[in-house]
């Protein structure tokens, strides 16, 4: 709809002549004619605007559950939509064609009318005759006795500029001549008349404002378009303490998501993974979070190195790759671990606080480190310590605890109290070792990347986009206003002020204004009179 009324605005702005079709225009000018013209271009905008729906109601496949809501539709569905290109419409052939086709509309368009539009700054109308101005829609007559034109000028000048306007003085001197019965001029009865013209204006700018909005669209157009063609999709998987200078490139075949690995140009270690939660003692789905949080190091043989702090809205940016939240490995585990170690020989219980990947070293100098998370205690197949599920229905902390002068022992630390007679709940290396308390944090972090090499996507939304919306402001919000006054040489010790204004838009607010004007010139010359219309 904005777009719409973006077309509307150039027409606002330019009243183009009618290029007249007759089979005397040769064919490739009636060509070029429609194919810059207002109606082709208006058209386009309506498909444009149909094609982006179909993106929005259709899920695409490069979007998270692509694979479920295609497994939900009928075969009728899979095929039509997909031989339509409905599933990946923004690449489609069709829809860079109309992006292509627009913005030879709009290019064209500007370069038939911009000139006309820059006249308005050019060389703007800066004299007009008593008789056009009383046909315009806001206009008045202020008669003025007992000052001379001069010091009207002045006053006139001082309302228009304290009304915002900026100001520009000139006059113009009239010979006219008697006729007699038969119509003929009688040159020795001529009359001489000066009359001094005021005139001001305000967002004369604003006439170019529609253009200034094909400038951005056409910004939006290419760097969609260049983002689309040199862009790439790929995720990579960040679980604490790894490294990888790897991202998994995806590839779409509707139903069917492929990845494979490509190698980038630095190495990247993730440092630590959060979620924050909505209710800590809930479960760690979607519908409890608040945000994710993924902090990674980023090291380059050219730049150095780079720490990020990736949320899910706050991306981060490096050498063309950005990198958003996109899911996480909905698997329990804990950021940091409280730890309550009981001394078998008795004695003051003892608390720790450990990070995950981190450790500590207690009085007596045994060293306690931080090994794995299991949310869903239970013994497999194999009688190995695994987890039944990722929910924390049995959380257990399992260590790595080495005594001061012994061997490194794995040591499973209960969130339950267990028995001293079961195996794993038994003190261990001079303690009774027990889970308190721990941050909820899944296992793993996927982080979306889109490869940009050229800034398409840059220049899209933050030049063309937002350029974009503050061109439309300036479009719709402010406008052209044009006011003059014409003071006519004074008869009988009376001077006529004739004034007359108006604006591209927003006519209520040019009526305000000029009303303000006329009241003001009233004030200052004392006794007048004024009339709409002769």
């Amino acid at each position: 709809m904005i777009l719409l009324l973006v077309m509307s605005a150039a027409e606002e702005t330019i009243k183009a002549k009618e290029i007249p079709r007759s089979a005397a225009v040769p064919l490739f000018d009636r060509v070029i004619n429609f194919i810059s013209s207002v109606r082709f271009g208006v058209a386009q905008l309506c498909a444009l605007v149909v094609l982006s729906m179909i993106g929005m109601l259709i899920v695409q496949q490069n979007v998270q559950g692509f694979e479920a809501y295609f497994a939900s539709l009928t075969p009728a569905e899979k095929t039509v939509y997909g031989s339509l290109g409905f599933f990946d419409i923004y690449h489609s052939w069709y829809f860079n064609l109309l992006l292509l086709s627009l913005s030879l509309n709009l290019i064209l368009a500007s370069i038939d009318r911009f000139p006309s539009a820059w006249s308005y700054i050019k060389d703007p109308k800066t004299k007009a005759t008593p008789d056009w101005l009383l046909s315009q829609k806001d206009k008045a007559i202020v008669v003025v006795p007992g000052k001379d034109s001069g010091r009207i000028v002045d006053d006139v000048r001082s309302i228009f500029e304290a009304t915002g306007l900026n100001v520009q003085i000139s006059e113009n001197e009239t010979i006219s001549y008697a006729v007699d019965a038969e119509g003929k001029k009688l040159f020795n009865e001529t009359v001489k008349s000066k009359h001094l013209y005021v005139f001001g204006e305000s967002g004369r700018i604003n006439r170019i404002g529609a253009y200034i909005v094909h400038v951005f669209l056409l910004t939006l157009f290419l760097g969609h378009f260049v983002a689309n063609v040199t862009g790439i999709d790929a995720d990579v998987r960040m679980i604490p303490g790894d490294a990888t200078d790897k991202i998994q490139m995806i590839e779409f075949d509707l139903d069917k998501k492929e990845k494979f690995d490509v190698q980038v140009p630095f190495t990247m270690t993730c440092t630590d993974i959060q979620q924050r939660l909505i209710d800590p003692r809930g479960s760690i789905d979607v519908t409890n979070t608040l945000d994710w949080r993924t902090q990674m190091k980023v090291e380059d043989p050219i730049y150095g190195t780079t720490v990020a702090d990736i949320s899910m809205n706050k991306p981060f940016n490096y050498r063309g790759y950005r990198f958003f939240q996109a899911q996480t490995i909905p698997v329990g585990n804990a950021r940091t671990i409280k730890l309550e170690l009981t001394p078998q020989a008795g004695g003051e219980t003892v608390v720790v606080d450990i990070p995950r990947m981190g450790s500590t070293t207690l009085a007596d100098g045994t060293f306690v480190e931080y090994d794995e998370f299991l949310p869903d205690f239970a013994f497999n197949a194999e009688g190995k310590p695994d987890t039944r599920s990722g929910d924390y229905n049995n959380p257990v902390a399992v260590l790595n605890v080495t005594p001061p002068q012994g061997t490194r022992t794995r040591v499973f630390a209960f969130a339950s109290k267990l028995a001293d007679n079961m195996p794993v709940g038994a003190p261990k290396l001079g303690y009774k070792w027990r889970l308190t308390e721990y941050e909820k944090s899944p296992f793993a972090h996927v982080l979306s990347i889109k490869y940009d090499p050229y800034s398409g996507a840059f220049v899209a939304w933050y030049i063309g986009g937002f350029g974009l919306i503050g061109a439309l402001a300036f479009v719709f919000f402010f406008s052209h206003k044009r006011i003059w006054a014409v003071i006519k040489q004074p008869e009988n010790g009376i001077t006529e002020v004739v004034l007359g204004g108006n604006a591209n838009r927003n006519p209520a607010g040019l009526e305000d204004k000029f009303n303000k004007i006329v009241n003001r010139l009233r004030e200052k010359s004392g006794i007048a009179w004024s009339e709409e219309a002769r």
